[in-house]
């Protein structure tokens, strides 16, 4: 069982990793492959909206690192995306990661029954914006979406603080989130 987690972060070492790996390491202790892409080392293009991919099945946009990372999303069981909270927001380049992908095979089918969820992390509000918009992200693709004993929403990062360990509660948040997609995996697969 393959779990990809994508972290939208800019910022090396972030809260939003941190959380991230807290899952994927849960995972991998159960016995799933896990891999973590940090798009901070990525270049992701938005959308052009050129609606070629509708007649040609996937995004034909070149010039970034948008195929690599969508080709294991393809092949990932579940995914997990992580992003910060920016003005409310997830933030942009991983929102163009989720949009090009999603739009690209929206005919297709292509995340239907996978397993998947959001983590947002912010230092005092915005999450709710940006968790409903990863929640409507998996959605409209189809995916199974499991719960946790809260909303997968992260407090860290005062003033720029690298202090996401200091969340107990989130950190229980996202384990507890790890183990529901363990769970599901199990069943499904």
């Amino acid at each position: 069982m393959k779990v990809l987690g994508l972290v939208g972060s800019p910022r090396e070492d972030s809260n939003t990793e941190y959380f991230v790996k807290v899952a994927l390491n849960y995972l991998r202790e159960k016995g799933c492959e896990t891999e973590i892409v940090l798009l901070r080392e990525k270049r992701i293009n938005p959308c052009t909206a050129c609606y070629k991919c509708w007649d040609e099945g996937e995004c034909v946009q070149e010039g970034d690192d948008f195929k690599e990372v969508f080709d294991k999303m393809v092949e990932a069981d579940a995914i997990i995306a992580g992003s910060p909270v920016h003005y409310g927001y997830v933030h942009p380049t991983l929102w163009s990661l989720l949009v090009r992908a999603g739009f690209s095979t929206f005919r297709k089918g292509t995340f239907s029954r996978k397993i998947g969820g959001p983590i947002t992390v912010a230092r005092r509000a915005g999450h709710n914006t940006a968790f409903t918009q990863l929640l409507s992200w998996f959605f409209i693709n189809d995916f199974i979406v499991p719960g946790s004993i809260y909303w997968n929403v992260m407090v860290a990062g005062s003033r720029g603080a690298r202090d996401a360990k200091n969340d107990e509660e989130g950190i229980m948040i996202v384990k507890h989130f790890a183990e529901n997609v363990y769970w599901l995996l199990e069943k499904i697969r």
